[in-house]
């Protein structure tokens, strides 16, 4: 190698050129392409799904599936006696109310019917006596409007404001004054020998035969009808409650069953307690509604059916004997056409209503369950045949002109034997028969109610113990797996 002279170092070779760096090249016009999305975050489960899965993972285990049973055992326990403490509450309620609020007002709104009839055959027995009108009739008259009046306010009170009951009640207030005010003046013109008492007298009574009674009738309508909607809610079977006792039952056994295939152990005493108690539950729900049921049937079918005939007869037979005594009281001032023939309108309107009387009596005495009851509709029977004879007897009389002697067989004295007599003798017998029908009702409907008493409270604490007991029961398996 040949070196410089002097020693001195060799030339630097010559470096390679630096290397050029391109100029940007222009974009093509366009849209900038966008960036890909990030991948989403897994959504997170829901508190229900992370639940589940527990759940089967638990059951995957013995004593997990130990824990499942048992709470299911405990739920359907629990819900067992909470539905039969809730059906049988609403039930004992509707029972009571069919023995102290419905029935009771239903029998007012007869009263009230029954009050008013009364007080309009009382009024027009009095005037047809003249002008010295019979104490007793009076007093029977006063009573009667007193009666209705008493009624009303009870009735007002027990009524909600604003229905239909409430409505019809304010307009037999509103008329009662009314009809009183014209007996007043039909009695003041007839003791001056007025004929216009006689008109006072039709007027009042067609205020009374066409508002009053329509108005009461409604009333005592409606008042059925809310003691129908009682016995409705009170019999039927509580078939959720008994449904979920069989569930219950069902499962306990299964229970039991299980535990004993898997240990060998015939007994489980927590479960068995449960057992027990749930079994209690139903045995007394069954037979205790069953005996309220068939109470409150009774009840109805032997009390209320044969009350609402008797008093249906009972209204029959005043309208009947108000009818009677207008028809002298009119003197044929008013008629109607019956069959192209010309009547005297009020005796029309008796021979309907006797005929409504003979129907429901023949209906009531085959309600009767006893002799009790038989016995006053027989005697009520009697006196309305022999009732029929004696007014074919006073028409007869009034029609030949002898209106006096027609007045002595509708109102005279005994020897005469007027047709009041045997009114008087239906009317008595109607009442025996209606009092033997209340006492019948009050004790079938108590011995209804009464069936039920105690089973909500008993049923509820009764499958609190049973659900107690499964737990327990299930515990001590559990036990077994520490």
């Amino acid at each position: 190698m040949t070196y410089p002279p002097n020693g001195s170092a060799a030339p630097p070779r010559p470096s390679a050129p630096p290397q050029q760096q391109r100029p940007p090249q222009p974009q093509p016009p366009g849209p900038v392409p966008a960036m890909p999305a990030p991948t989403p975050a897994p959504a997170r489960r829901t508190a229900w799904a992370e639940g589940v899965d527990r759940l089967r993972s638990a059951a995957t285990t013995e004593p997990g599936r130990l824990r499942i049973i048992g709470a299911v055992l405990a739920l359907l326990v629990v819900a067992f006696g909470a539905t039969t403490a809730w059906q049988m509450t609403d039930r004992s309620a509707a029972a009571d109310d069919v023995l102290h609020s419905s029935q009771p007002l239903s029998a007012d709104a007869a009263d009230i019917y029954r009050s008013l009839a009364d007080a309009n055959t009382a009024a027009s027995s009095g005037f047809l006596a003249g002008g010295q009108e019979p104490a007793a009739v009076r007093d029977r008259y006063e009573k009667n409007i007193r009666t209705a009046a008493q009624k009303l306010v009870t009735a007002a009170a027990s009524t909600d404001p604003g229905t239909a009951s409430a409505e019809t009640i304010k307009k037999l207030n509103t008329l009662l004054p009314q009809y009183k005010g014209l007996i007043e003046r039909a009695r003041a013109n007839n003791r001056q020998g007025f004929p216009l008492g006689g008109a006072y007298l039709r007027y009042a009574n067609e205020k009374m035969q066409t508002e009053m009674l329509p108005e009461a009738e409604n009333l005592y309508t409606t008042e059925n009808q809310r003691l129908r909607d009682d016995y409705d809610a009170a019999t039927p079977y509580p078939w959720i409650a008994i449904t979920l006792g069989v569930v219950a039952l069902g499962v306990l056994v299964w229970a039991q069953r299980r535990n004993y295939r898997r240990t060998n152990r015939v007994f489980n005493h927590g479960m068995l307690a449960a057992t027990a108690a749930s079994v209690v539950v139903l045995l007394w729900l069954v037979v205790g509604h069953t005996v309220a049921r068939s109470g409150l049937n009774a009840s109805y079918d032997h009390g209320v059916r044969s009350l609402n005939v008797l008093h249906d007869a009972s209204i029959a037979s005043l309208k009947a004997r108000g009818n009677e005594n207008l028809t002298l009281v009119s003197r044929g001032a008013e008629t109607t056409t019956v069959k192209g023939e010309t009547k005297d309108k009020y005796d029309v309107d008796f021979q309907k209503q006797m005929d409504v009387l003979a129907t429901k009596l023949t209906a009531a005495d085959g309600l009767a369950d006893d002799a009790a009851g038989r016995t006053p509709v027989g005697g009520a029977n009697a006196s309305m045949k022999e009732w029929l004879k004696r007014h074919t007897d006073a028409r007869e009389q009034d029609d030949a002109g002898d209106y006096q002697g027609a007045l002595d067989k509708i109102i005279g004295s005994k020897q005469d034997k007027p047709t009041g007599e045997c009114f008087d003798l239906v009317d008595q017998n109607l009442d025996k028969a209606l009092a033997h029908e209340q006492r019948q009702f009050s004790s079938e409907a108590g011995g209804g109610r009464d069936a039920m008493t105690g089973l909500p409270v008993g049923a509820a604490l009764l499958a609190v113990l049973a659900a107690v007991g499964a737990v327990l029961g299930i515990g001590r398996r559990l036990s077994e797996y520490r």
